[in-house]
């Protein structure tokens, strides 16, 4: 395979991992992604309390995609077949929350039979995978990542708007048992949302042997309620990480790795630190991203999509999409631009684009 008929960007970059969004429903309410309420997407300004004030009087209306624009599972399946074609090699499966999308584990045990898909990994909220984990596993899922900000039973109910914590954890146990590996948990730390939490998440990480991933707070929120002020940097949680712990730096598996890790002295366990905001590492970047309704973005923080589904459905060979998708990669944004002054918050929240 030469490199030209690989997806490279302009600026040389190759593409290796592609995240695929298999529905934009979710199931939390997460104040920094999907709020309830309007009191909710505005939580940084008042003085908003899910548990003392749970049914505030201004829900949001959702309006989710019609289920004829999102993506049959023989069409993700002919994409990731047509990317892995072209290079790509690790795919997550991703939301909205991906296990709301019925029978997700057929569509697992397609993406885990395509030559060429190294690794092939989940992201979730936790709450449904005690019910699918077996399923997956058996599917030929090797990975999984939770994401889980709170270990305060009250305060993971005011980011996420659900009392779920007990079912994340469950989850997360049940992940180990079955031998996912390794398993992750991520967590968005806002400043005087729960980063008084970080200690004790990194504690837990430890106690578990856990990846655990702490992620700087970024503009993907449907209030467009992020403000600069609320991101803890990246340096500022490593620097208390290592007054309490130990810490090790660990070896990066790959320069595309966007986490910097590090283990604890006692070696059950590790961190890392994803910032996005305040150490960028687009240099680096080697993602795509297809959302549930069949476009293609570039980047997390694209403000042009790339529809392939006319092409999916309008019976397109398999050359002309090959040569759509490398033609959209090379228009693969150099960066993003959080942060300055001609920055444009994108249309989609995370939770319509997957993390």
């Amino acid at each position: 395979m030469t490199r030209s008929s690989l997806l490279v960007d302009a600026h040389g970059r190759m593409m290796r991992d592609l995240r695929v969004s298999v529905t934009d429903r979710c199931n939390f309410r997460c104040l920094y992604c999907l709020p309830e309420t309007e009191e909710a997407a505005d939580f940084y300004r008042v003085k908003f309390d899910a548990l003392k004030n749970p049914a505030p009087p201004t829900p949001i209306t959702r309006e989710w995609k019609p289920r004829s624009h999102i993506l049959s599972f023989e069409e993700i399946e002919r994409v990731v077949r047509l990317a892995v074609g072209l290079g790509v090699e690790k795919v997550r499966v991703t939301g909205g929350e991906p296990l709301l999308r019925q029978h997700v584990e057929t569509l697992v045990r397609g993406l885990a039979q395509i030559p060429g898909v190294t690794d092939l990994a989940m992201t979730t909220n936790g709450f449904l995978f005690p019910q699918k984990a077996r399923a997956l596993r058996e599917a030929g899922l090797q990975r999984v990542s939770f994401s889980m900000d709170s270990l305060d039973p009250d305060n993971f109910k005011k980011i996420t708007g659900r009392d779920g914590l007990r079912s994340v954890l469950a989850g997360v146990d049940l992940a180990r048992e079955l031998g996912f590996s390794p398993v992750k948990v991520n967590a968005v730390i806002i400043r005087g949302l729960n980063d008084h939490e970080i200690e004790s998440l990194a504690e837990f990480a430890r106690e578990k042997d856990l990846s655990f991933r702490f992620i700087e707070f970024m503009p993907l929120d449907s209030g467009r309620a992020w403000q600069k002020e609320l991101v803890v940097p990246g340096r500022e949680m490593l620097r208390r990480l290592q007054a309490r712990f130990e810490l090790k730096p660990a070896k990066q598996s790959n320069p595309s790795e966007t986490a910097r890790r590090w283990t604890f002295a006692d070696g059950r366990g590790e961190i890392g630190i994803i910032a996005p905001v305040s150490e960028p590492f687009c240099g680096h970047c080697n993602r795509l991203r297809l959302t549930a309704d069949g476009k293609i973005r570039t980047c997390l923080f694209s403000l042009t999509e790339h529809d392939l589904k006319p092409l999916l459905r309008g019976g397109a060979p398999d050359e002309t999409i090959e040569a759509r998708l490398r033609e959209i990669v090379r228009q693969k944004e150099e960066r993003h631009h959080i942060g300055e002054p001609d920055f444009v918050q994108p249309e989609r929240t995370m939770s319509c684009i997957g993390g």
